[in-house]
């Protein structure tokens, strides 16, 4: 995102939470800044011109607040008002900044009520269930599919096996992948999760279950390194190499992992 977008974020990100204490149900405010999403998306005129950086942001926010009146919540409205009032350098740059305040949207909710570790477990653990069925994923990858049809096969594996929370966002990234696969969708939702509570995410492939204490002793030794909150999302694969296998981020690290960091941890308290 260029950098004069950045400014216009900010603005946008002032507005959501100052709206978010007025707001009872974020699952309502979700779904109306996912329909604005939506909107601008499918209307490349109408995003021209709420993006145009030559108009004035005043003129552009009194433009959205005609178009979405008695259409979405007052919250919604001065979001949305706020985020186009802002300078754009790019198009796009509005309506992936609208999608992500949706997603923030239902995360707070599951925040508030005490799941959002649950909601990205879910996530998580749905992407990966996806990848490895082939039927499934070809089902809800298929450009030519259904998107209504999709959703609904994403509530029927889901429903009651899964948090609200995690049921909208598996369905709106069937619903309005925006170009993008179904993995990528799941996995830019959990960055925005983790960017949140300011954490980082190691997804962790193991040979076998690691125990209670081994996972904290990983989480540790990676937090001391990263210094940030680590999240630990574990899969088993029995051929894994070296029988771990950590990444967080872009880095990977293969091998014995916890004997790694417990050494190099052992070696900078010596140092």
């Amino acid at each position: 995102m260029r950098g004069s977008s950045r400014g216009a974020v900010r603005q946008g990100r002032a507005a959501f939470d100052a709206a978010l204490p007025t707001v009872a149900d974020k699952a309502v405010l979700a779904d109306e800044l996912f329909a604005v999403t939506a909107l601008l998306d499918e209307n490349a005129t109408l995003r021209r011109a709420l993006a145009d950086p030559s108009r004035e942001g005043s003129d552009k926010a009194a433009l959205a607040q005609r178009l979405l009146a008695g259409k979405v919540s007052e919250a919604a409205s001065s979001i949305v008002s706020a985020l186009v009032a802002g300078r754009w350098s790019e198009e796009r740059d509005l309506s992936d900044t609208t999608e992500r305040l949706a997603v923030e949207a239902s995360l707070v909710g599951a925040e508030q009520e005490g799941r959002i570790d649950t909601v990205e477990d879910e996530l998580f653990r749905f992407e990966r269930v996806v990848a490895a069925s082939p039927e499934l994923r070809d089902t809800l990858t298929n450009r030519q599919g259904d998107a209504a049809g999709k959703a609904e096969v994403v509530s029927t594996l889901l429903r009651d096996k899964a948090a609200p929370e995690s049921v909208r966002l598996a369905r709106q990234a069937v619903l309005a992948p925006r170009g993008r696969r179904f993995d990528t969708v799941l996995d830019t939702y959990l960055r925005y999760a983790a960017a949140r509570r300011e954490q980082l995410t190691a997804v962790v492939t193991t040979a076998a279950p690691l125990t209670t204490e081994q996972t904290g002793r990983l989480a540790s030794a990676l937090q001391r390194i990263y210094s940030k909150p680590i999240l630990v999302q574990q899969l088993i694969e029995p051929d894994v190499i070296g029988g771990i296998r950590v990444q967080v981020g872009d880095e990977v690290v293969d091998g014995t992992v916890l004997r790694r960091l417990d050494e190099a941890r052992r070696h900078l308290a010596g140092g």
